[in-house]
């Protein structure tokens, strides 16, 4: 594949930088009140099944709770994905564990997320396409300059291993829990290796990719 045929990428919309000129890490994971809507749903679902060992009402607290998000967001006239998103990655999490009666499935559809994640980074990096360069490279304003600059391309090979590691290291903590049914120390690996997780993994592969640092 030529330079010319690379594909171009733009960054996610929930990814800019501060005044400073650092990533805004609390931006792209929703501000406070993103962080609360992803971590609130799953923490009352793990309290409520822990305290009742009734997987329906622990559900259908989880469930109650990520409707009121969407509920508040629409009102607040929030984009539909943004004020649905959450809900539906609820309601799928919800549905498998019902179907399957085991508290546990509540968290098997992001195992399976977590693998199509590092898969298709990895065939990109094959590919020579680090998804990190292509994404903070338009946020810093590079744009295509990087591809033929060596140390820019180390550095975000190596920010996009780091990425990769953060998936692959989800799946070796969460699957074995999963396949011992310890669903109280699945849902607490699921909490802290995900949005808090994401946003140290956000700062650390922006700090190795400065222009500034050394390598």
């Amino acid at each position: 594949m030529s330079e010319t045929e690379k594909p171009s990428f733009k960054a996610p919309s929930n990814i800019r930088r501060t005044q400073s000129g650092d990533v805004d890490v609390l931006y792209a994971v929703g501000g406070v009140r993103g962080i609360v809507e992803a971590i609130a749903p799953g923490l009352l679902f793990l309290s409520a099944f822990l305290i009742s060992k009734d997987l329906m009402l622990s559900v259908l607290i989880a469930g109650a709770v990520a409707l009121v998000f969407s509920v508040v967001r629409l009102m607040q006239k929030g984009s539909l994905m943004q004020s649905v998103s959450g809900l539906l990655g609820v309601a799928i999490c919800a549905f498998v564990a019902l179907r399957s009666g085991e508290a546990a499935d509540f968290y098997v559809t992001g195992l399976w997320i977590n693998l199509a994640y590092a898969v298709g980074l990895i065939l990109l990096l094959l590919f020579k396409l680090p998804v990190v360069g292509y994404v903070y490279s338009f946020i810093r304003g590079e744009q295509d300059t990087w591809r033929s600059n060596p140390a820019r391309v180390k550095a975000y090979t190596l920010a996009t291993l780091v990425l990769i590691a953060m998936f692959v290291a989800r799946l070796l903590v969460q699957v074995p829990l999963y396949l011992a049914d310890h669903v109280g120390a699945l849902g607490a690996a699921r909490l802290v290796m995900g949005t808090p997780l994401y946003a140290a993994v956000l700062w650390l592969t922006w700090v190795m990719t400065s222009p500034k640092s050394k390598r």
